[in-house]
């Protein structure tokens, strides 16, 4: 494991990766490609300073380990506290990302504008949403399925005035609960130039998708990335997916992170590296199977056959990393040294 003063010693001079400052008007990427943090890949460190009583500071960490961005909330949307905040990211030549409370009905809109005007005040460029779960998991037939996916088509239908208004995206990030091809086409449906995707690098292999699939249905309509790099391994009920340091997982990482430059030259990753226990993909059983449908959700079994492939060419060189067992401290020294290897690995390979 690595040890703390490595962690630090490492941190330093990673500080020096910041080059010029984000620009926080509008969409304005950075004048390079360069990776900020997620939130869940601190999520064990989060949740250590909580147990010390104290919050978790997503800025300075992240600052500290030389990332260019953060995806985190104000403090308040008090106007001198959004003021302070914003002096402190651009302080950091950081760029920021959101994730405002999206209005689920009508009554909802006025504090979603409010709250959507406070962070933009705040330098965000862009809004984050994650508006499901994992649909074989939660949902138990088609019907559910329906009635979640009507819910978020009206909730972004409700924002969309309002992220107009103030000329900023949201990123609806494809978190486990419509394959791309669904998503895609209600995001063409719906035409707007301020709602598109946060693209997750591996969650849609847990609806048996080809990344690269993922990528070419979603591709066009991305902002910005979470970025991580995945590994599998089959079980009896179908295979495990977890997400490993860059390098040492299935992706193509390289290719990935070019075919979005290529449509977009200053992309904007967020490092999602989640230290946790392998998912399970159960896609020999009954339950999973229960929210598609070949005429309102098709999942085919060519997809499936596919990706089974996939999990079959693609054995893990050494175990599936697993937190369930160790203790808060070596939770958490796991978490900081995977993140430190994304980092190196992105700054060597992927130009962040």
């Amino acid at each position: 494991m690595i040890s703390r003063r490595q962690i630090l010693a490492m941190a330093g001079p990673a500080t020096a990766w910041l080059a010029s400052p984000s620009t926080s008007q509008g969409w304005q990427a950075p004048d390079r490609p360069r990776m900020g943090g997620a939130p869940t890949a601190f999520a064990v460190r989060s949740q250590a300073a909580r147990r010390g009583g104290k919050p978790f500071d997503m800025v300075e960490h992240c600052h500290g380990l030389g990332l260019a961005g953060v995806q985190t909330n104000p403090p308040s949307t008090d106007a001198e506290a959004i003021k302070k905040f914003r002096e402190r990211v651009e302080a950091y030549h950081m760029h920021l990302i959101c994730d405002p409370r999206l209005p689920r009905q009508e009554s909802d809109v006025a504090a979603f504008d409010a709250q959507v005007k406070a962070y933009k005040e705040a330098g965000a460029i862009a809004f984050h949403a994650a508006m499901t779960g994992r649909r074989y998991e939660e949902l138990d037939g088609l019907d559910a399925f329906k009635k979640m996916f009507e819910q978020c088509q009206k909730t972004v239908e409700l924002a969309e005035p309002v992220l107009r208004k103030y000329r900023v995206r949201l990123g609806i990030e494809n978190h486990k609960g419509w394959r791309s091809a669904e998503q895609a086409a209600w995001l063409r449906r719906l035409g707007s130039e301020w709602v598109g995707v946060c693209l997750d690098f591996g969650n849609n292999m847990a609806l048996c998708e080809d990344p690269m699939d993922t990528l070419r249905t979603l591709g066009p309509h991305t902002f910005f990335a979470h970025i991580k790099d995945m590994a599998v391994e089959e079980y009896e009920d179908g295979f495990l997916l977890s997400e490993v340091p860059m390098g040492e997982g299935m992706l193509d990482l390289k290719q990935m992170v070019a075919q979005l430059r290529e449509r977009s030259p200053n992309m904007v990753f967020e490092l999602e590296m989640i230290t946790r226990d392998p998912l399970k993909i159960p896609v020999y059983t009954t339950k999973y199977w229960a929210t598609f449908d070949d005429a309102y959700s098709p999942l085919p079994g060519r997809d499936l056959a596919k990706v089974l492939a996939l999990v079959r060419k693609n054995r893990p060189k050494k175990p599936l990393p697993r937190t369930t067992g160790l203790s808060p401290e070596a939770q958490l020294q796991s978490e900081d040294a995977n993140n430190l290897k994304c980092i190196e690995y992105a700054r060597q390979n992927l130009a962040m």
